[in-house]
């Protein structure tokens, strides 16, 4: 199995380094499970059409340590359910990584990145280049590759599936 390049236009560019995730849809917001409801709050307090103008595939930008503070669910899946197909960030808080990723949702991590890309670029994101390329040619930046479970886990998506695809190799091996 291969993991199939991101393709997409950038939706929103979180500048700023430790963004806490939750301002996403707001703290006052996260024990909301209505998905519908959550999306519609994406964002709200920083540009209240956000939810309406994001297309199936878009990719959100991140500074560094993108999902600083705790690894709250409620906020990616709103942007997982408007069409958000990944984040490309400078670096990522280790929890949020580790808790997206699990999800099946694509991180990627991209040194230079926030300087390189604007709102509404078109980007690429081509996993076997190892490369994060940007409209125009006005960028191609080297990403940082998945470890093999990392990848694995993304490719079988999610932490569940790949954990019983590896359950199942394991046992055919001692059968």
């Amino acid at each position: 199995m291969s993991l199939p390049n991101l393709r997409g236009r950038i939706a929103w560019v979180f500048d700023e380094d430790d963004f806490d995730i939750d301002l996403i849809i707001g703290v006052r917001n996260i024990k909301i499970t209505d998905i519908d409801e959550l999306a519609k709050l994406a964002m709200v307090d920083r540009e209240p059409e956000f939810a309406a103008s994001v297309q199936r595939g878009d990719l959100l930008v991140g500074g560094r340590n993108f999902g600083y503070g705790h690894p709250h669910y409620p906020a990616m899946r709103a942007m997982r359910h408007l069409g958000i197909a990944g984040v490309i960030a400078e670096s990522f808080s280790p929890g949020f990584f580790r808790g997206e990723i699990a999800m099946g949702f694509p991180l990627v991590t991209c040194p230079g990145i926030v300087a390189a890309a604007r709102r509404g670029d078109e980007v690429e994101v081509d996993w076997t280049a190892a490369a994060v390329r940007i409209s125009g040619g006005r960028a191609a930046l080297p990403l940082q590759p998945l470890s093999a479970s990392e990848r694995g886990t993304l490719e079988a998506g999610g932490l569940i599936p790949y954990l019983k695809t590896r359950l199942a190799q394991t046992k055919g091996l001692s059968a």
